[in-house]
């Protein structure tokens, strides 16, 4: 039996790509981190690829799914791979010392 998701619960449309917002927690500072699917960025030691961003089909302004895979680049690991929804940020969120990332909306 094939357990509900948030994107299997709705219709969703594909999009090219993100907008992600990352926080640096010792100085305080936001940086919006445009993104293409495919495309990888650096923020601080982190390096962020985005999988895919998904909305709902009828009203592309009320959600974003997108699929991330962080990775520290210090330690080479990688430290989040998963799902991350923009009206839940806490039920997947990037567990950092040092850095919150969070999706805003899908783009494109």
């Amino acid at each position: 039996m094939l357990m509900a998701t948030p994107l299997a619960a709705q219709d969703t449309v594909r999009a090219s790509g993100a907008m992600l917002r990352g926080l640096d927690k010792v100085s305080g500072r936001t940086t919006d981190l445009p993104l293409q699917i495919g495309q990888a960025v650096r923020y601080g030691r982190l390096e962020i690829r985005l999988g895919e961003c998904r909305y709902p089909a009828g009203d592309p302004s009320s959600d974003a799914f997108a699929q991330l895979t962080i990775t520290d680049l210090r330690q080479n690991a990688t430290v989040f791979s998963g799902w991350m929804i923009a009206s839940s940020p806490a039920l997947s969120a990037l567990d950092d010392a040092r850095y919150d990332v969070w999706v805003m909306s899908c783009q494109g």
